[in-house]
Order: C-alpha cells, then structure tokens, then sequence
C-alpha cells in the first residue's frame, strides 16, 4: 500500500486530461499547490543552468567556494531540499483524495504492469500526462558508425577563440538556433497550446502517441495518424520535421493531414515530451528512429514515404533522404547552409566565433546532404520570408535559392555549371517565378528532350543534357527545371503551408521517363 502511495501518487504522472472530455483535470488544493511549487522550482532551475557562468562569477565573487562559504551553500540546499520533499507529500496526499486521479492511478498501474499489454495500454493512451512516465513503445537499432563530418578548421584562429566557441554553443548558443528547447518557455508560455493541439490530433484525427527510444537513449515524442483505411492517400505516410521553434502539436502535419494522407510527426530532443539536446548527432539519431519506427512498426514500405521538412527541420529531413530512397522530399521555407543566416544575427566582433561554433558542432550544411539524395524534390520558397532571407524585402538574398542551385548543379551539370545558364537561373530567382512564364509548348518541349536523353541513357544522375543545344533552348531547360523543383509561397515563414503547395506527383523524377 505504501508502495504503490510512492510510485503511483506521490511520484505519479502530472495529469493533465482525458481524452474525449471537454475540460482539463482539476487538481485539489494539496496536489495544485504541490505541483506550483515544483514547477517554480523546475523553472527556477532552468534559468539557473541558462545563466550558470553569471551565478558561478557571483559566488566566486561572495567566496562561496571557500570554507567560511561552504556552509551558506549547504543550508540553501538543505533547505531547497526540504520545500521538494514537503511539495510531494502535498501532492500525494491531495492525489489519493481526488477521484479521477485515482481512477488514472489504476489504469496507468496496470498499463506500467502488463508488458505491454495492447488493451491495457489503449486504456492509459485516453489520458493526457507526462510523457516522461510514458512507456517506450519502439527502441531504435543501434548507432551507426559514420566518419566524423566534414567541418571547415582556420588554423590561424586564437585558442581562445576555439574555447569560447565550445562553451558559447554548450550554453546559450544551442538555445538560440533550437529556441524550442528552452524548457521554461515551454512550461510557462507554450504548455497550454501544446495540450490543445495534442488534445485535437488525438480526438479529431484519431492520432496514437507514441514514445521511441534512439539508439544514444534519448525518448523521442512522436504521434501518427493512421489513414490508410480511410483514403487513397492514406497509403502514403508523410514524415513531418517541425523548425526551430515547432513542435507537432502545431506545426506542418495539418496540411498533409487536411490531405488525407496518414503522418507522422515528432518533436526534437528536448522538445516537449522528447529528452536529450538538439545537437546534430542526437537530432539524426532521434530522426532514424522515426524513420525505423515507420517501417519496422507501423509498416510502411520506403518507396510509400514523403519526407517533409520546414525551416531547420530540413537537416533532419535531408539526414533520411541520403540513406532512404524516399518518395519525395518536400522542403518548405530552408536554407543551404546555417552559417550565412547566424553571423549577421550576431554582434560582428564575435563572427570568428560563431563561425567556430558553427562548423564545428552545428554545421547544418543542407546543401551537401541534398546532393546524396536521388528522388524527387520540392522546395516552398516563402516569398516574405523574414527568416531565410540575408535582406529583408530581397527575394535574391533568400537562402532557398542557394540551396535549389546546389542541387540542379549537381544533377544537371551542363545546364547549371556554365556562367551563362547559371546567370540566367540567378535573374528569373530574384523574381517571383509567375514572372518567368513557360509555354505549354516549350514545356512539352523540354519533356520530349528529357524524354529523348533518358532512351539512350541509364536514369541516374548527374544527367549531361543540353551540352549540343542553341543557347535559348538551354535556358528554357533552366526554367522549366526550376519551376519542377521551386514553387514560391507569397507569405512569411510561419504562415501554415497551403495544400495546393503540397504536390509530390507534379515533381520531376527521372524514374518516370522509359
């Protein structure tokens, strides 16, 4: 009896709601204020970790470190230990005399007790609690070896420079390019839109929860909408990756969705319910086993996945794009590389190091993975897009345009590499693209030129064509392979993507051609 007061109401889940009711869990006024004060704590520890250099500069300062300051520290964390320890008895105590949390208690016990047990756990799956007592429902395989990646080293830079660099990405900097992982946001400003649109995509959309585990044991937050049985598109899965300061709850599933197609979404290490930091290496372990969770678990053949990425979550798209031949890759409102987008958010006499920082432990360099990928490719350039863009107000600067570049370069040499052609590309890109208009006829055109190539060659890139013809047919190729790869979105970079842009069947794919 004591035991299960321990484990399942003293440090018990955090209950937020049942599925299927229309309002939110009401806590007693022992279990809400039990739950205040750990969370003020929680919040209060969060920032400390923020703001640790300032706080270790003043107690060196106060000489706290010294044996006269010792006992001050000691008598400040005996006493934050016992608020903790007073806070869980409230807490319990107020738990084991509110009737819904009972019932909760129960079905959550028998779910933590079954091993897995399917109706046991379809029970738990109708309340909405702390994703951290959630049981792991997928553990992904284990961590590939891969050489350590590619990174640009200036020797003549200080060492100074290089320890500032490790301790600025190792503190605030991760902060700023993922600010989704700033825990006290999450708690205080984001929580409630959160559990409303988690609470949405399990009550209309008939979403499952689910929680993987990476092969570094991170916990990974995830959440699938299963519409095979309910539409033709249902029979592809779009594999959604939210941006900076996304989260599923949220974030891009609702426009395939509103497609009928089934998705899966996830949030970053150290988003939401997902643990961990969202340095690259975590962030492509937690992206692999999505990707193995979609095709051991729920199924899915590769060639039935669309991978879909917006802003930053295009590195995690583009992670999977170069092991998995894919159905599509859709990227809306990214960049080519991080680098360009950082330095000038920054004061300039810390450019050195932030590019440091960069390269060497966030160097999100999309251009390079894209160049791995075969298939079929989309990119949304967001035409007021405040984010991707270098110059507010000048579509040429949006760094879209240098990823589109580097990967019609690579997969059409002939066309992209020459000065002329390439010129010509970088002038109908500083414009919106319905103002390079391509004819039926000249569409056709360049059709039966691919068409023609494709017979006497094998489907592979990088495809040589156009190295025989006139220069005005060389630039209609430009254009019409622009057009096959860019569609351009008049909005701002968080505007929910409409679904008319969202067409992987109007894509150019080689593997369509006989």
């Amino acid at each position: 009896m004591v035991a299960e007061f321990i484990r399942y109401k003293l440090f018990g889940p955090r209950l937020y709601k049942e599925y299927g009711t229309q309002k939110l869990y009401e806590a007693n006024t022992l279990e809400r204020w039990g739950d205040q004060i750990l969370s003020t704590l929680n919040v209060c520890w969060s920032i400390s970790m923020y703001a640790s250099p300032i706080i270790l500069m003043f107690a060196y300062r106060r000489q706290y470190f010294t044996n006269e300051g010792l006992p001050v520290i000691a008598k400040l964390g005996t006493g934050v230990a016992a608020i903790v320890f007073i806070s869980f008895l409230l807490r319990g105590f107020g738990r084991s005399t509110n009737e819904t949390y009972q019932k909760f208690a129960k079905i959550f016990q028998k779910a933590s007790s079954s091993g897995g047990n399917e109706e046991a756990l379809r029970a738990m799956r109708k309340y909405d609690f702390d994703f951290s007592d959630f049981p792991v429902d997928f553990t992904a395989g284990p961590c590939e070896v891969s050489k350590k990646e590619q990174t640009t080293r200036n020797s003549t830079v200080s060492a100074p420079c290089r320890i500032l660099a490790y301790l600025a990405i190792h503190t605030f900097g991760i902060k700023l390019i993922y600010p989704g992982s700033i825990r006290a946001v999450q708690n205080l400003v984001l929580a409630p839109m959160l559990l409303q649109g988690r609470s949405k995509l399990v009550e209309e959309e008939e979403a499952t929860r689910y929680k993987l585990k990476t092969c570094d044991n991170n916990e990974i937050d995830s959440i699938f909408v299963d519409n095979r049985a309910k539409h033709v598109n249902g029979k592809t899965l779009v594999l959604c990756s939210e941006g900076n300061a996304g989260f599923y709850e949220f974030g891009i599933m609702s426009t395939p969705l509103a497609l009928k197609y089934s998705v899966l979404g996830w949030n970053h290490p150290g988003f939401c319910g997902s643990t961990g930091t969202p340095y690259p290496s975590q962030d492509k372990n937690a992206v692999n086993a999505v990707m193995e969770f979609a095709l051991k678990k729920l199924n899915f053949d590769v060639k039935d996945i669309i991978l879909n990425g917006w802003s930053i979550g295009a590195f995690s798209t583009l992670t999977l794009a170069t092991k998995y031949d894919v159905k599509a890759c859709i990227l809306d409102a990214t960049f080519d590389d991080i680098l360009p987008l950082a330095i000038p958010r920054m004061p300039e006499f810390f450019s050195s190091v932030v590019r440091i920082a960069i390269r060497e432990y966030v160097n999100l360099h999309n251009s390079e993975l894209i160049k791995q990928y075969k298939g079929p490719v989309l990119l949304v350039r967001r035409t007021e897009d405040e984010i991707i863009a270098t110059e507010e107000g000048d579509l040429s600067s949006n760094r879209g345009n240098n990823l589109l570049i580097a990967l019609l370069k690579f997969r059409f040499p002939t066309l992209f590499e020459a000065e002329q052609q390439q010129k010509h590309a970088l002038n109908i890109l500083s414009k919106h693209l319905d103002n390079s208009s391509l004819t039926a006829a000249n569409e056709r055109l360049c059709e039966q030129l691919f068409q023609s190539y494709f017979e006497r060659r094998d489907r592979s890139y990088p495809v040589y064509i156009g190295e025989s013809l006139e220069e005005e047919d060389k630039n209609q190729l430009v254009l019409y392979l622009i057009k096959k790869h860019l569609v351009d979105f008049k909005s701002t970079h968080c505007t929910p993507l409409p679904t008319e842009y969202f067409r992987p069947d109007t894509l150019f794919d080689i593997s369509k051609y006989k």
